[in-house]
C-alpha cells in the first residue's frame, strides 16, 4: 500500500464519472504497505479506496475480485469491490489494473495494543474464513508456496552483499531443513496469507474488516494461523503464550485443529518466518523503486523470529512448543467429527 504510481487529474475525473462518485475533493496516497499503490479518495458521494496493482496480472486480479465477491455474499468482513456504470470491476492505467473499493471505517491497532478479546475475535474471524472458503471451488494459485519461496531465495541469495554471509548460512540451512520436514498433506482451502495487524480494522471490540487479500490463495490452513501467530503474538522480542492461547481459542471456537496440524505447527511457524524474510529481502534488493516513494519492511523482524524458532536465541519458544504439544484435545476432536458425520 505504498505510493509507486502517481494518478493524473484527467484519469481521476474519468473514474469519478464512471463510478458516479461526484466531484473528487481529495486524492491522498496511503504510505503504509510495500506492494501496491493505494489512494484514499474523498468525493461528493463519500470516501473510497483506490488500488493500483503493481504486481498482479489481470487474471490474478479477476480471481481476487471473484473471491472477495463470494466472501461478501457470505457476510464475511472484507473489502467491497465496486462496479462502474459499465459493470466493470477494474480498468487500466499505465499498464496497471485499477480497482475501487468502498471505504471501511475502523482503526488499525499495533499488535501490542490488541486486547485478549480482540485476539480471540481475530482467531474466530480467521476460522470463519477457512470454513466459509470450503464452499469456494475455484482454484487460486499460491504465489508463496514453499517451492516458490525456495526458488525466490536462490535468486535473492545471488544478489545479496558479502556482509550477509552469516544470514545466508542460516537461511540455507532452514531451506534444507524445511525441504525435508515441511508437511504438505494437511487440510487446505482458501487462506488470507497475510494476517498482520495493519490488515485488520477494529471499531471497539468488533473487527469491521480483514483487508488486503493480495496473497489470498488455496493453501494450508495451519500456515495462515502460523502467520497470524508470528505477526500478532510476538511482542518485545518474544512469543507471548497468553496471546497465542487467546488467538487459538478464538480460532478453535469455529474450527478444531487436527492432530496433524498441531504436529506441523512449529514447522509452519518457521516457514512463515522464512517466507517473509525472503520476500522482504527480495523487495529491498531486487525491486528498483524510487527511494522517496519506497516503503521497505525490515526483513530482520522475521529473521529474528526464525532464530527464536530455531532455538538460536531466547524468545519464548519452549512454552509455545509445550502449548502445541498439549493443545490437541482428542475428545473435543472426536466430538466435532461425530457431529460432522451426523450432519452429512
Amino acid at each position: 500500500m505504498a505510493v509507486y504510481t502517481e494518478l493524473s487529474k484527467p484519469f481521476l475525473k474519468e473514474l469519478a464519472d464512471d463510478y458516479g462518485l461526484g466531484r473528487v475533493t481529495s486524492a491522498s496516497g496511503i504510505p503504509e504497505g510495500s506492494v501496491n499503490t493505494n489512494y484514499l479518495l474523498e468525493a461528493a458521494k463519500g470516501k473510497f479506496l483506490l488500488r493500483l496493482d503493481e504486481v498482479k496480472r489481470e487474471n490474478e486480479l479477476k480471481r481476487e475480485i471473484d473471491l472477495l465477491s463470494f466472501l461478501r455474499k457470505h457476510s464475511f468482513p472484507c473489502p467491497h469491490p465496486m462496479q462502474d456504470r459499465m459493470g466493470r470491476f477494474y480498468r487500466n492505467f499505465n499498464n496497471r489494473c485499477v480497482s475501487l473499493f468502498k471505504y471501511q471505517e475502523g482503526k488499525v491497532l499495533a499488535p501490542a495494543r490488541l486486547k485478549p478479546s480482540q485476539l480471540e475475535t481475530i482467531g474466530h474471524t480467521l476460522g470463519d474464513l477457512h470454513v466459509i472458503g470450503k464452499a469456494y471451488k475455484k482454484g487460486i494459485d499460491n504465489r508463496f508456496s514453499f517451492e516458490r519461496i525456495a526458488d525466490l531465495y536462490l535468486t535473492v541469495r545471488s544478489r545479496l552483499p558479502n556482509y550477509f554471509r552469516k544470514i545466508c548460512r542460516t537461511l540455507d540451512d532452514e531451506v534444507e531443513y524445511l525441504t525435508r520436514y515441511l508437511e504438505s498433506k494437511l487440510p487446505k482451502g482458501v487462506i488470507h496469507g497475510d494476517i498482520f495487524a495493519d490488515n485488520l480494522l477494529f471499531r471497539g471490540e468488533r473487527l469491521t474488516a480483514m483487508l488486503d487479500f493480495d496473497a489470498a490463495c488455496r493453501g494450508k490452513f495451519i500456515f495462515d494461523i502460523a502467520t497470524a501467530v508470528n505477526a500478532l503474538c510476538f511482542v518485545d522480542g518474544a512469543y507471548s503464550l497468553d496471546r497465542f492461547r487467546y488467538l487459538l481459542s478464538g480460532y478453535e471456537s469455529v474450527r478444531t485443529l487436527s492432530l496433524a496440524e498441531w504436529d506441523a505447527f512449529p514447522n509452519e511457524l518457521r516457514f512463515s518466518s522464512l517466507r517473509f524474510t525472503v520476500t522482504r529481502l527480495h523487495d529491498f534488493f531486487l525491486q528498483p523503486v524510487d527511494g522517496k516513494n519506497r516503503v521497505d519492511k525490515d526483513f530482520r523482524e522475521f529473521f529474528d523470529r526464525l532464530r527464536v524458532l530455531r532455538r538460536e536465541r531466547q524468545g519464548g519458544m519452549e512454552p509455545l512448543l509445550m502449548a502445541m504439544a498439549t493443545g490437541y484435545d482428542y475428545r473435543k476432536y472426536q466430538k466435532v467429527k461425530a457431529t460432522e458425520r451426523r450432519q452429512a
